[in-house]
């Protein structure tokens, strides 16, 4: 008499999650990313504490310092720096964010301490484009400020001002920067037909 092998359990189907309520929309075409409540917790990195600013005038003096303009009632968020200080803690640095459907304008990073400024930039980009793309951005756009280094690092490209959205068009400054999914992998056209 043959034998039959054992057959092997069979496995449930694997189970879909529903959607979070601030996943972006499945036809995006972004890979569903963390929901804007998770990208918006305070961070902290070698001392330093990163987190959403309740008040985006107190990044004002930190603009005005560096001489980039304040662009008025227009901001959406803004994130801070902060280290302990003798009075509790202290702003070291600020980067504040306008919105216009789905593309974003960042003002700064701006940084003020000596301790490792090129990292505390560093850092307040990355919670910066957290916070976008869990908002619902896929395209965020930054005037250079030299901070090249930074921008390329995170897959911004160079591009002409042109491409701008009209909401967020005739800022100052020379130069533009612009991100999208940290990839380079798109082009003019795409980017005019997106404005338009």
């Amino acid at each position: 008499m043959a034998r039959s092998k054992p057959r092997a359990p069979r496995s449930a189907p694997a189970r879909r999650e529903a959607p979070s309520a601030d996943a972006p929309p499945s036809g995006s075409g972004r890979p569903p990313g963390p929901s804007l409540a998770a990208a918006t917790l305070p961070r902290v990195w070698q001392g330093v504490g990163y987190r959403p600013l309740t008040d985006v005038a107190a990044a004002r003096p930190l603009l005005d310092f560096a001489a980039i303009p304040w662009p008025g009632d227009a901001i959406a968020f803004g994130w801070g720096a902060f280290t302990s200080s003798a009075d509790g803690e202290q702003l070291v640095g600020a980067l504040v964010a306008e919105r216009a459907e789905a593309a974003a304008f960042l003002h700064g990073p701006v940084v003020t301490t000596e301790n490792d400024p090129r990292e505390v930039a560093t850092q307040l980009v990355s919670a910066v484009l957290d916070h976008s793309v869990a908002g619902g951005c896929d395209t965020v756009y930054a005037c250079p400020h030299g901070l090249d280094r930074i921008w390329v690092r995170f897959g911004f490209i160079p591009l002409p001002e042109s491409t701008l959205p009209l909401a967020l068009a005739g800022r100052p400054g020379a130069g533009l920067f612009a991100w999208r999914g940290g990839t380079a992998l798109w082009t003019l056209r795409q980017s005019a037909r997106d404005a338009g």
